[in-house]
C-alpha cells in the first residue's frame, strides 16, 4: 500500500507526562464527545506547506537538541466564545515560535501571521452560555500552575485525527 501523499503540517508543543495526562482529562471531561479526536495540544503553526516537511525538521532539531525545555506555566483561564482554553505562558516557547515563523514568514497562513496566543483548548463547539458556566466554574478555583514542555512536533494534517511526522526533544 502506498503512503498518503503530502498533506498541510501543524506544529505543537509537547508536554511533559503529567500535564499531557492533566490536559487530556480536562478535554475529556469538557470537550463535546463526538468532536474529542485529538490529544490536549498547543498549537504552534495551524498549516505549513507540505514542502517544508524537511527542513522543518531541521530547524525544530536545531532547537530542541541539547536545549533546556522552555520555563512555562498554565497561567489563566480563556474565553473562546464558544469554548475555554488555559493560556500558556512562555517566553522561551513564545522565542521558539517566533525563529521559526521568521524563517517561513513567506510561506505563512494569515491565521499563523496573525500572531499567537498559546493555549491549551479543553472546550469547543459549545453554546456560548454553556462556556461562559465553564468559564466561571473553572475560575473560581485556578491558580497558575508550572508546565513542562518537553518538545515540539509536527503532524499531517489529512481532515481527521493527525498523522505524525516528527518529534523533537528538549534536553
Amino acid at each position: 500500500m502506498t503512503p498518503p501523499g503530502p498533506a498541510p503540517i501543524i506544529v505543537t508543543a509537547l508536554f511533559g507526562h503529567e500535564d499531557q495526562a492533566w490536559f487530556d482529562r480536562q478535554r475529556r471531561a469538557y470537550f463535546p464527545p463526538e468532536r474529542n479526536v485529538l490529544v490536549a495540544h498547543c498549537t504552534m503553526f495551524h498549516h505549513l506547506a507540505p514542502e517544508l516537511g524537511p527542513e522543518l525538521k531541521q530547524r525544530m532539531n536545531a532547537l530542541t537538541r541539547g536545549v533546556a525545555a522552555p520555563v512555562a506555566r498554565v497561567g489563566g483561564l480563556m474565553n473562546l466564545g464558544r469554548g475555554v482554553a488555559y493560556r500558556i505562558e512562555s517566553p522561551e516557547l513564545e522565542s521558539v515560535r517566533a525563529e521559526l515563523a521568521d524563517a517561513f514568514a513567506s510561506m505563512l497562513t494569515p491565521q499563523d501571521r496573525a500572531g499567537w496566543r498559546p493555549h491549551v483548548t479543553i472546550q469547543n463547539k459549545v453554546e456560548p452560555a454553556a462556556a461562559r458556566a465553564l468559564l466561571a466554574e473553572l475560575s473560581a478555583g485556578f491558580s497558575p500552575r508550572p508546565l513542562k514542555i518537553a518538545g515540539l512536533a509536527s503532524w499531517w494534517y489529512r481532515g481527521g485525527p493527525w498523522e505524525e511526522l516528527s518529534r523533537h526533544k528538549f534536553a
